[in-house]
Order: structure tokens, then sequence, then C-alpha cells
């Protein structure tokens, strides 16, 4: 097992749910700590709570489906904490409804966070990694990525475009030390999920925020010869 004390993570989606978890859990680890999101106030609570453990925080607003934005916050994160070892490509939406009750924007709008978001993130930060020859990026997915089901055509297309993109990506950059792993999770106990009726009325039954957070830390300490291509996790009550 490796070593990942002291080193540099930059997470999006970070104000909330599924990214603070995986903050803390970094946190809890060692590891300086970068926080992207859409929302000041939430990262500044975040990163308040971070207090708590010897790292160093820094929080940047921005929108991961806008380039430009991505990019300078990406740029902030690097100058206030170095050059970054791990990119945790989380921040996500959802949206469920049939398939012409979808409005076009709100479709579109889905594969520019979820699609495009993991590639101007991953985009900002990876050249540095090529060059440094070392690096890792996990990008969140999901099981919906894998199996259609009625009512959630837009997000299951954009989790099934991220396993693709992450699995091609690995292929490329592995000659470089460099590892993509791609997360499949089932249900997480997100607000999200609970607000959207995802957990049947019993979120303490499905994966908790945290749950994930430390399969994310334990993947990370594995042996750098050793790559996880891809992992699915699931509740005990999927």
């Amino acid at each position: 097992m490796q070593n990942i004390q002291n080193k540099v993570a930059l997470i999006t989606g970070a104000g909330r749910g599924i990214g603070r978890a995986v903050a803390i859990a970094f946190a809890q680890e060692g590891i300086h700590v970068g926080l992207v999101g859409r929302t000041l106030a939430n990262l500044q609570q975040v990163a308040e709570e971070l207090k708590a453990y010897d790292v160093k925080v820094a929080i940047a607003a921005g929108d991961v489906s806008n380039l430009e934005s991505i990019t300078t916050a990406v740029e902030h994160i690097r100058g206030e904490l170095g050059a970054i070892d791990i990119l945790v490509n989380n921040a996500g939406i959802g949206k469920f409804g049939g398939f012409m009750e979808l409005t076009p924007e709100e479709w579109t709008n889905i594969i520019d966070v979820n699609v495009k978001g993991v590639y101007y993130t991953t985009r900002a930060v990876l050249p540095e990694m090529m060059e440094r020859n070392t690096g890792d990026i996990i990008n969140v997915a999901s099981t919906a990525g894998q199996r259609g089901a009625p009512l959630t055509s837009a997000y299951t297309a954009s989790k099934a475009a991220v396993i693709g993109l992450s699995e091609s990506l690995m292929l490329e950059v592995r000659k470089k030390n460099i590892r993509v792993v791609t997360l499949t999770p089932s249900t997480i106990a997100t607000d999200l999920a609970i607000e959207m009726n995802l957990t049947d009325g019993n979120p303490d039954k499905v994966m908790q925020p945290e749950d994930f957070a430390e399969f994310i830390v334990a993947q990370l300490k594995l042996h750098p010869r050793v790559v996880l291509k891809h992992a699915g996790l699931w509740s005990t009550n999927p």
C-alpha cells in the first residue's frame, strides 16, 4: 500500500453529499484538499469542517459545465495547494421524467454537467499529471450508466458516456503512471437522493456518502502498479 499523506486532491461537487464526505475522508488521511463547487457558501462550510484536521484547504467556486469557469477554478486551487495528485470528478446532476417530458434544455444541461464537466475538469488537470508521470483520476458514474430504466434516459446516457470516456482515458494515460478509475455506485443516501425519494423512505438501508468515501480512500492506497479499472458498489437494499 502506498502512503497518500500530503498528496493534493481536487474534488468537484464538494459542497455537499458525496463531495463533502470525500473531502473529510481525505483530510483524515492527511491529504490537502481543493474544494470546487457552484455554491461558495457550501464550500466555505466544508472548509470550516476541515479545520479540525492538519491539512491545507483551498476553495473555488466554479461551474464544471463551463470550460473557462472550471479552468479558472482549477488554476486557483493549483496556485493555493500546488500540483494536483488526485482528481475526483464527482459533480453531477439528475432529473428524471419521460423521454418526451424532459425538455431539450433539461436534457442538454444533464449532458453538459455530467459528461462535459468530467471532460473539462480532467482537461484542466491532466497535462501536469502527464508531465509529472503520476496521478489518480476518479470518475463517479452510476449503475444507471450500465443499464437503462424508465424515466432515466438523460441521466443514463450521461453516466454511460462517463464510463466510456473513463475506460478510453485509462488506456491512453496508463503508460504515464496515471490511474483512471470508474466508480459505479447504486443509490447513495445524499440529500438529493432522499429529496427525490430514491431511498424508499429508508435512507439508513442504502449506501452512505461516508461508505463511498471510505472505498475511494482504500483504492487510492493500492500500490501504484495496481489499477482498479472499474468498481461497482451496491447497497444492501439497491
